[in-house]
């Protein structure tokens, strides 16, 4: 199997289940609290990991429980953590996150030693750049250290998939790097400056992005699915139909099943649909990393299944 490379964030999730979310200034009374491993990187490296993936991951994390805790969970997923760096003087990523009843979610992320991951750092592991067949990077660590993995592998000519979440502005030097993109509808807009309110908006924000240099794009459309463009496809691709508990981690996993896909030579269409009914299968769960599938679960549930 191919090897995949993640770099990314660390996170430890603090999940409070409320009844909405709350609105500014408002206090209410939730439920359930959970705590468990999250941060868009290493939940994209366990999704990919748990779909059977060969994995290693690059994060920062800080000296403390926390951080002691992520990398246990990571061994015990297949993930080689050799190159996870510990921080002296930083604390562990941590993200407080509401839950809604109907399954919406609101997060503030306090960024710690995720945001001292440096181009330096990147440097340093050029050689395990080559090494790998596939990098898989997102935006909760600093844009230039994203640029300069990204300048490495599209030099060693790897497959990038660049998941540009948290939503921001990115200049064309770093996407004419990038193999494929994965943003949502928010986060189209804000690469493309288009508002996005119809199918249509959808393929012109495609078409734009792929003007830019980069091979496919994938919007992804929360539980309505996905929309897949490249050179000689447009199509959309439906969702599985579930009852969505948390979709906290959805992105992720459709990032971390679909790279893993990908390595497995399957098709850009098999993949999506292998990535949608593992994003579909984790908004079941509560939490970013206790909800995500084994490739079993989503074998299983792709024969069973039928979409929207």
């Amino acid at each position: 199997m191919k090897r995949i490379l993640v770099i990314g964030s660390s996170n430890t999730d603090m999940i409070v289940n409320v009844p909405r979310i709350p609105k500014p200034g408002e206090t209410i009374l939730g439920g359930r609290f959970l705590l468990a491993a999250g941060g868009k990187g290493a939940n994209q490296a366990v999704a990919a990991a748990r779909s059977g993936g060969n994995v290693t991951f690059v994060s920062k994390v800080g000296k403390d429980s926390f951080g002691k805790q992520s990398l246990e969970g990571y061994r015990l997923d297949g993930i080689n953590t050799e190159y996870i760096l510990i921080d002296e003087n930083e604390s562990t990523g941590v993200a407080l996150i509401y839950v809604s009843e109907d399954g919406e979610n609101s997060i503030a992320v306090a960024s710690g030693a995720n945001m001292k991951i440096t181009p330096e750092d990147i440097q340093n592991i050029s050689e395990l750049i080559e090494q790998n067949d596939f990098l898989l990077m997102q935006l909760e660590i600093p844009l230039e250290t994203v640029k300069a993995a990204a300048k490495i592998a599209n030099h060693l000519n790897k497959k990038i998939i660049l998941n540009p979440a948290p939503a921001q502005y990115l200049d064309d030097e770093l996407l004419k790097c990038i193999s494929i993109i994965t943003p949502n509808e928010t986060e189209a807009e804000i690469l493309t400056g288009k508002n996005i309110k119809s199918d249509n908006d959808i393929s012109d924000a495609a078409e734009f992005l792929m003007a830019k240099g980069i091979d496919t794009v994938i919007i992804t459309l929360g539980a309505k699915g996905i929309f897949l463009a490249t050179k000689d496809i447009r199509e959309f691709i439906t969702s599985f139909k579930v009852d969505a508990v948390d979709t906290t981690a959805a992105g992720d996993v459709f990032n971390g099943a679909l790279v893993t896909a990908l390595a497995e030579d399957k098709s850009l269409i098999e993949a999506a649909i292998f990535g949608n009914a593992a994003s579909a299968l984790s908004v079941t769960k509560s939490g970013a990393q206790p909800s995500i599938p084994l490739r079993k679960d989503v074998e299983h549930f792709l024969r069973l299944s039928t979409k929207v």
